[in-house]
């Protein structure tokens, strides 16, 4: 099937005489006919749900849509975006271990890796992603085990050369972790270039109206966990009676112990009813992209016209420094999100943001509906003036999130709104 019609068929399919949509299983937990049974889950003997806090039936039929879209042995749903960054590299760092990371990465996640993973012993170096192959190598350690990026940066809109990415992790021994919220499994799916996992804010596109957060892990299965870097993965695991995972799950080996070994002790298993929301987000997501992307490219190309206004970061546009990336990784859109730089700084941002009408002024992007935020003044607030700097943040910029409106009234609202500045 083609993606269009693997988001809906894909991850459910109906019983002679079942629901013909998924239905939601609001269960904590499931019945067995013997004790003997429940031992054989506990030791991962038998397929099944054990507890909702590891496994879930309308969770799970998501999950395998989601492996589907992006073309991975097995994904996990967690209770949002920033936990599936978080778990994705922790699934395989532990203290004294090391992450080279892009800088042009969300706020939040800067704050993850600078802030929070060093307070458990885990280092990370940003460089520059637009960096020569040697130069990236430089930055990698005897003990670094994940290099990391965002396929469209949230919210500089740089585009990741996934494939560079990828040659240098590999050539270093370490998987390339990527994540693809804004462009979404339609637009990029960073698996064809190489990439090892892929992590989602399912909040996002995927989910598409701002009513759940979430989000998702996707293993590709084809990382060598067995070569001598990652021993959580070879040596015996005696939380679960010495089972190892490259022995017992195969290519799936990384997607089984963030579920059965992190999920289970960290209990970040979404709610059956989260799921189900975010699948109903799915079933219109390549609808929804396409757009989202005709509009975004209309709206950046307004902006650029304007004489209120500094740049605008959009990669269809030729000023943009990585046009020539969409070509490869984007050619069906670039997402409905972009950047762009009112003129007079954060005073003229302010004003521009405070005359919307149409816009929403909110914490959160890639909405149906069109919304706009100050970074400076929000996501990235806590940054320090070189992290903004590195993350493409500048005082006067605007993440502007293009919804599904008429084109029109998008245009006649940033029209008047500028007329302000």
């Amino acid at each position: 099937m083609r993606i269009n019609t693997k988001v809906l068929h894909s991850g459910y399919t109906p019983e002679n005489g079942g629901t013909h949509v998924l239905p939601i299983y609001q269960s904590t937990t499931y019945r067995y006919d013997s004790t003997e049974h429940v031992g054989k889950l506990f030791d991962l003997a038998v397929p099944g749900h054990m507890y909702s806090r590891i496994s879930n039936p309308t969770v799970v039929a998501v999950e395998d849509k989601i492996a589907d879209l992006e073309g991975g042995v097995g994904a996990l749903c967690v209770t949002s975006g920033q936990m599936a960054n978080f778990l994705a590299l922790t699934n395989i760092l532990g203290a004294g271990d090391h992450v080279v990371s892009s800088p042009a990465v969300y706020g939040g996640t800067i704050n993850l890796l600078a802030v929070t993973m060093k307070r458990l012993g885990i280092e990370v170096t940003f460089i520059d992603a637009r960096s020569s192959e040697e130069e990236l190598s430089k930055a990698f350690r005897p003990n670094t085990k994940a290099m990391f990026g965002e396929t469209i940066a949230n919210p500089a809109i740089d585009v990741l050369d996934i494939e560079k990415f990828a040659r240098v992790a590999h050539r270093h021994g370490v998987p390339l972790i990527v994540d693809n919220t804004f462009a979404t499994p339609v637009l990029c799916r960073p698996f064809e270039f190489g990439a090892d996992i892929v992590t989602h804010s399912s909040t996002k596109y995927m989910d598409g109206h701002a009513i759940q957060v979430g989000g998702v892990i996707v293993d590709r299965g084809n990382f060598d966990w067995a070569n001598g870097n990652y021993p959580l993965f070879t040596e015996p695991d005696e939380s679960y009676h010495g089972i190892v995972y490259t022995d017992y799950f195969g290519k799936s080996a990384y997607i089984n112990k963030a579920r059965f070994q992190m999920v289970r002790d960290l209990g970040v298993y979404p709610s059956a009813q989260d799921a189900w929301l975010m699948n109903l987000g799915l079933e219109t997501l390549p609808l929804r992209m396409e757009r989202h992307c005709k509009n975004a490219d209309i709206v950046a190309r307004y902006f650029d016209a304007s004489d209120k206004v500094e740049y605008v970061k959009y990669p269809t546009l030729p000023s943009h420094p990585d046009h020539e990336l969409v070509k490869k990784y984007l050619p069906n859109g670039c997402s409905g999100v972009l950047s762009v730089v009112i003129k007079g700084g954060r005073e003229g941002a302010v004003r521009f943001l405070d005359s919307l009408k149409l816009a929403s002024i909110v914490v959160h992007v890639a909405d149906i509906r069109t919304c706009v935020l100050h970074p400076a003044s929000a996501t990235h607030r806590q940054l320090t003036e070189e992290q903004l700097v590195a993350a493409g943040v500048t005082p006067g910029l605007i993440r502007f999130s293009c919804g599904c409106e008429d084109i029109d009234d998008i245009l006649e609202d940033i029209e008047q709104a500028l007329k302000n500045v």
